[in-house]
């Protein structure tokens, strides 16, 4: 059994799913041992307490540098005996410092079908762009922006007919189906 921490900025869906995912038992061979959120008025934090999960603030802003506040969260993550990091809407760059510390077992899920549309509004991106097909990727995050080595992606249609929230229910829909289901797939197997 994996245990892994998702970090969050915001909302929480993907966080929510992968925990139900894990009580119902369709999740397995990992458990979600604790939230990170980077804001402290994320809703991913109603979530975690709504789920029995706990979760901390880490609060940037009462760091000096980027690399302080990464050593807290690394000091968080060992004391709490954490192997994977799983990001669900967190919307910061990992620096070296975390990705040193876990070095390819950092895993982010992207709303777009990479390598087409990275950054921070893969939905947006795609929808202002008129593309007729995005998707979803989940990948190893590297210091790179969104171009870690893939692990999975899933195609989305887009429909003439739709409007940005359309877009943005469809490929959260996805999501919430495929992010449990890949992390079964890669820590099944150490059950």
């Amino acid at each position: 059994m994996v245990n892994i921490a998702v970090f969050a900025s915001g909302n929480g869906g993907n966080f929510q799913r992968i925990v139900e995912a894990q009580n119902s038992g369709e999740g397995r061979g990992y458990r979600v041992k604790l939230l990170i959120v980077d804001k402290k008025d994320a809703f991913a934090i109603e979530r975690a307490k709504a789920l029995g999960i706990p979760h901390y603030f880490v609060n940037p802003k009462e760091f000096n540098t980027k690399m302080e506040y990464e050593e807290k969260i690394i000091e968080i993550l060992k004391k709490e005996e954490v192997g994977y990091i799983a990001l669900a809407g967190y919307m910061r760059i990992i620096s070296p410092v975390l990705l040193e510390a876990y070095i390819n077992k950092i895993i982010n899920i992207h709303p777009a079908y990479l390598p087409e549309f990275p950054g921070k509004d893969g939905i947006g991106d795609a929808f202002k762009a008129g593309a007729t097909k995005t998707g979803v990727t989940i990948h190893y995050v590297d210091s790179g922006v969104d171009t870690g080595e893939i692990i999975y992606q899933e195609r989305v249609d887009i429909k003439p007919s739709w409007d940005l929230e359309d877009l943005k229910k469809a490929i959260h829909e996805v999501e919430h189906r495929i992010y449990p289901m890949i992390l079964t797939k890669l820590f099944k197997k150490g059950e």
